[in-house]
């Protein structure tokens, strides 16, 4: 009877009772996390790594644009608050984590 219904499923017999590899299982996933790793998270933490590097190394004088769109000149820089000369006579304070390019001289 047992025959008979694995006959019916369209399943042969050996392959009712069998159970595969796990890692062969999982090694779809596997190869999807690192494609995504390697296309995707590194570039990204790459990338932020270099901004944190340029903001360590602001200092009075540099020529920035924040991600506004403004562009200015550095007057100070304190912990997390950079003083930007934008005009005579006119100074903005902002966020460091705001300043997206340091442009050279």
């Amino acid at each position: 009877m047992e025959n008979l219904l694995v006959y019916a499923l369209g399943m042969p017999a050996s392959q009712g009772q069998g159970q595969g590899n796990p890692i062969v299982a999982f090694l779809p996933l596997i190869l999807m996390f690192l494609i995504f790793y390697f296309l995707l998270i590194r570039p990204q933490q790459k990338k932020q790594k270099e901004h944190q590097a340029m903001l360590n190394e602001l200092k009075k004088g540099d020529n920035i644009v924040t991600s506004g769109g403004i562009h200015g000149i550095v007057a100070s820089v304190k912990d997390n608050i950079v003083a930007v000369k934008v005009a005579d006579n006119v100074k903005l304070d902002i966020a460091k984590n705001c300043i997206s390019v340091v442009e050279k001289k």
